[in-house]
């Protein structure tokens, strides 16, 4: 069977790279702490890499290795940190388990090895702590309202007072709660009172108390709603369609309902926290191979129900990618496909057939407007082109599942272009001495290429051709879509106010010799002498300018190639001086 239809089942553990009963233990790494560390903070964030095709993490913390004496085995969905709610004990080796979660898995048939820490020694009292719940100031509160506060680090235990007055408490007086972050009264509290609450952490080093009260004030007798649970989908379940419509029991006394949803424990990307007035949400668009956290709290004018936990269920695997129980390869199902962003076609040549070499169960073509719109212009693997603009192509793998078949597309948008022959507007040179700088100024909505003296190449991209010899040049520009080659012969100009820049003394009966030339730029007249030298200042020749000129010896011996200087006496102008080169 392709894996494009294969049934998929997750029953793959990974801890610290090694394998166990045909499972694979390769946790993630901790990033904080680090293995072995020592002194570590008891109110740290532990936190870890991400390994890809995992839709979760459960972590567990001991005092043992593989121990959940702290944490046991709590899902934290896809996030990547984790704060225990009451901190770390201190001075303590402790233990630290991830196992990646993975649907219908039983995480406790594996045991895996875990990454250790040390915490540090507390040697001060707490800080004071925050109430919460109820916020200082709160009006209105439910008479059977839940006390709640704010972790303090390094609190191993908390006391708390309740009181009508301020001061010593009247309804609870300093009673020892254990390391908790919550109280509830054993009764309601006195409606319409103000009620005064004053949290007092502590550890072996004692307290920092009094620790500031805070109030609030309690409403008339009322009842608030009980909670709700989820029909839809039902508490842990698995295979979710990606748009189901969230559903939970209706609470005959409640007004409305505030739904939080988020992919970890912590978070409420979903929905934060949105008012609904009837047992139902709206659909949404749920992310596939992903377990979802829901709460979900009825409340009326009594004020909110006290005490609702949070329910969770997981989307279907989707396309991964994802460990196959099988094999415990990582298997992706999305196409892999290989597509320019642009493509330049010449003028003449739409409609263009455009064509896949991507392997994929099915393909898609789609034309973007200006606004964004997208129109579908083929199925196939091909498509015709008619006009320049942008489009999206997109290839698809297909998987069959619980819940259905399940479309796994890969899509890149690209820009088709329209491209044509260049027109050569201008070729510069620019003189360095013995060498030349070419810079061709081509113009079109092609993209084009560059080259001299071969229609062949080889091809530069770039325009300017720098340290040339001097000399004259075919400048060939291609365009790279297909669309033409255009070229222009340059002849060097050979003289630089009348003196040539190089001479080539080979016998071929060309450029031989180095003479002056009287040209009109220069305006030089009566030139009388020409001395030559080389690089040393020694002398090599003397010419006139009515002879043959300086063919290159000295001594009738043939000089190399090289720079040489000259000095010519103008009537004029005086002395001019400069070089030139000799090539052989």
């Amino acid at each position: 069977m392709g894996i494009g239809k294969k049934n998929i089942a997750f029953f793959i553990f990974l801890y610290w790279s090694f394998y166990l009963s045909a499972q694979v233990c390769n946790s993630p790494v901790l990033t904080f702490p680090a293995n072995n560390s020592t002194d570590v903070p008891v109110n740290s964030t532990i936190t870890w890499d991400a390994v890809v095709g995992v839709p979760g993490y459960v972590i567990s913390i001991g005092t043992t290795p593989g121990g959940v004496d702290i944490v046991n085995q709590e899902n934290l969905g896809n996030s990547l940190s984790y704060t225990p709610p009451f901190g770390l004990p201190e001075n303590r080796d402790l233990y630290v388990s991830l196992t990646l979660f993975f649907f219908d898995a039983d995480i406790s048939d594996v045991v895996c090895p875990s990454s250790t820490f040390r915490t540090e020694d507390v040697i001060t009292p707490p800080a004071c702590t925050v109430v919460t719940n109820p916020v200082d100031g709160a009006t209105n509160v439910n008479i059977a309202t839940n006390i709640r506060w704010n972790y303090s680090p390094t609190a191993t235990g908390y006391r708390i007072s309740l009181s009508t007055v301020p001061g010593p408490g009247n309804i609870v007086n300093n009673q020892n709660l254990g390391n908790v972050l919550s109280y509830n009264p054993i009764l309601d509290l006195p409606p319409s009172t103000q009620i005064f609450v004053q949290i007092t952490p502590y550890n072996e080093n004692g307290d920092l108390s009094p620790c500031p009260e805070q109030s609030f004030t309690t409403g008339a007798i009322a009842t608030a709603p009980v909670c709700t649970t989820l029909t839809n989908p039902l508490n842990g379940a698995i295979n979710v369609p990606l748009t189901p419509l969230i559903e939970w029991t209706d609470v005959p006394d409640a007004i409305g309902y505030r739904v939080t949803i988020g992919s970890s424990p912590f978070t409420a990307e979903v929905l934060n926290n949105v008012t609904f007035t009837t047992n139902s949400t709206f659909v949404i668009d749920f992310e596939p191979n992903l377990t979802f956290f829901v709460t979900i709290i009825p409340f009326n004018a009594a004020g909110d129900a006290i005490g609702c936990t949070q329910e969770s269920f997981s989307t279907i695997v989707g396309c991964g990618p994802y460990f196959d129980s099988v094999t415990g390869e990582l298997v992706i199902i999305n196409p892999e496909i290989s597509f320019p962003d642009t493509i330049s076609i010449c003028e003449d040549e739409l409609p263009f057939l455009v064509s896949s070499t991507d392997t994929a169960e099915g393909y898609r073509w789609f034309q973007i407007d200006q606004f964004g719109n997208e129109t579908l212009i083929s199925s196939t693997s091909d498509a015709s082109l008619t006009e320049t603009g942008e489009y999206r192509y997109e290839a698809y793998n297909t998987v069959v599942q619980a819940s259905g078949t399940v479309e796994c597309p890969t899509s890149q948008i690209f820009n088709v272009v329209s491209s044509e022959i260049a027109t050569i507007n201008s070729v510069t040179l620019t003189d360095q001495g013995v060498d030349i700088i070419i810079t061709v100024d081509a113009s079109g909505i092609g993209d084009y290429e560059y080259a001299l003296n071969d229609i062949n190449g080889p091809y530069q991209a770039s325009n300017v051709f720098n340290t040339m010899p001097a000399d004259s040049y075919t400048v060939y520009v291609r365009d790279k879509n297909g669309c033409g080659i255009v070229q222009e012969r340059i002849e060097q100009d050979l003289t630089l106010e009348g003196f040539p820049k190089f001479f080539t003394p080979n016998g071929d009966g060309v450029n031989d010799f180095w003479q002056f030339i009287q040209t009109p730029l220069t305006g030089e007249i009566g030139i009388e002498v020409i001395h030559i030298f080389d690089r040393y200042g020694n002398l090599l020749a003397q010419i006139k300018p009515t002879s043959n000129g300086w063919d290159g010896s000295f001594n009738g011996r043939p000089l190399p190639s090289n720079n040489y200087w000259f000095r010519a006496i103008s009537e004029s102008s005086g002395q001019i001086q400069g070089h030139f080169a000799l090539k052989r």
